[in-house]
């Protein structure tokens, strides 16, 4: 049975205060406090819009490196094709608990406050794994996704998350606010380094990729 939105949701809260998801219909029924069923099917989780958002990737790269092409800032897109072939897939896509270095780049501008080029510095993140959950915060920057990984194949994993801004401490639960709502992929795309994928995020940008590798 697909979600219906955010009335079903039973209130399966992740470790630290992350998101909440999953509703009693589904296989997903929380084992303990803290803990999601390691059967949990992203399916069951991700709101409409977020499914036709993964659907949708593969438009989004190509409209998004179309925006960068055309206001002539591909240089730094062609210098790492590593991480921006939107076909780079590695098995071993859940990166191991650690703290990483993640990098921001948002390519193809949406609205008219942002270029469509935009690289960040690095900030530090981190991968959580807490039984069968593994979770993934971002714990510098002014825009911090949290979510959770989920199986999808061996060289990806569903991201499902919301984004905290400025000096919030606590995200909202998944699903309540679509704003706030991010879906993407995880994808291993080197030794020691991997990619989170936002197609078509609510603000600013038609994609984000995000660069994670360990911390020095």
């Amino acid at each position: 049975m697909p979600l219906k939105g955010p009335a079903c949701c039973s209130g399966l809260m992740l470790v630290a205060a992350l998101t909440a998801f999953g509703c009693k219909p589904a296989k997903a029924i929380a084992k303990k406090s803290g803990t999601v069923s390691t059967d949990l099917d992203w399916r069951r989780v991700a709101t409409p819009a977020d499914r036709s958002r993964l659907r949708s990737w593969r438009g989004a790269w190509i409209d998004a490196l179309a925006k960068v092409r055309a206001a002539g800032l591909i240089a730094p897109i062609d210098a790492d094709p590593l991480l921006f072939d939107p076909d780079r897939a590695l098995p071993d896509a859940v990166p191991p608990p650690g703290t990483y270095r993640c990098s921001v780049t948002k390519l193809g501008a949406h609205g008219t406050a942002m270029r469509d080029l935009t690289m960040y510095p690095p900030v530090d993140c981190r991968v959580d794994r807490d039984g069968g959950q593994v979770r993934l915060s971002k714990v510098g920057g002014g825009q911090r996704p949290v979510g959770v990984l989920f199986d999808d194949s061996s060289s990806r994993a569903v991201f499902l998350g919301t984004m905290l801004f400025g000096d919030e401490h606590r995200p909202l639960a998944y699903g309540r606010d679509g704003t706030r709502d991010l879906a993407g992929y995880v994808e291993r795309i080197g030794v020691r380094r991997w990619r989170l994928v936002l197609p078509s995020p609510r603000f600013e940008s038609v994609l984000d990729v995000v660069e994670i590798v360990p911390a020095e």
